[in-house]
């Protein structure tokens, strides 16, 4: 186990390292994004009107246990399995059990999108430029993980929300690596392989 173990963190860090979109550089304008950690997660804080995409309809205020908090003018979106979002609403939630079944393969996937004002740069959040075509990309991604008409569940405050996703989670497509999948799908310079916080992280 420790070497199946062993193998699989050096072959994400590996993975993270390779980059992807290797000529890709931040243009000196655009839409700015963030690329947000809390040390497990990472996910992506979108402004919720740019460049001719518009969140307000997809992540209506009106799904929120506190709808006015819908006037935060960001989203941030993240991707994870379904009995580990819903089971762990704080860290000394966690299971072994939880852990495990995600690990195994899930089929049952959310999205946690939280109603945010812009966050501050700090060592957990990168600002990031990308161009309206990047970021139209990177908005159709996220989108296309949207189940249509599928179900949303509370979250873990008033201004948070869980909707139902497509995907299947596993130790090879985890939350970190949807997020690589999603910022590589918009053009970004980032690793081949994302399954760690530190292999998105350390791209920007």
């Amino acid at each position: 186990m420790a070497l199946l173990l062993g193998g699989y963190m050096a072959a994400g860090l590996i993975g993270g390292a390779v980059p992807a979109n290797p000529q890709w550089r931040a243009p000196a304008q655009g839409v700015e994004i963030v690329v947000e950690s809390n040390g497990i997660h990472t996910g992506i804080v979108m402004p919720k009107v740019a460049a001719g995409v518009d969140w307000r309809g997809v992540f209506p205020a009106a799904d929120l246990a506190e709808p006015r908090f819908g006037g935060w003018d960001h989203v941030a979106v993240g991707w994870g399995e379904q009995g580990f979002y819903l089971g762990t609403p704080r860290w000394r939630d966690v299971r072994p059990g939880v852990v495990l079944l995600a690990v195994i393969g899930s089929d049952a996937t959310l999205l946690h999108v939280e109603h945010v004002p812009m966050p501050r740069a700090s060592a957990d959040e990168r600002h990031v430029i990308l161009r309206p075509e990047e970021y139209r990309r990177l908005a159709a991604f996220i989108r296309a993980a949207i189940v249509p008409g599928g179900r949303h569940y509370p979250g873990y405050a008033q201004y948070d929300v869980f909707y139902q996703a497509r995907g299947r989670y596993t130790a090879l497509h985890t939350c970190n690596a949807w997020t690589g999948d999603a910022l590589r799908h918009a053009g970004v310079r980032v690793g081949a392989w994302t399954p760690f916080p530190a292999t998105v992280m350390n791209w920007f």
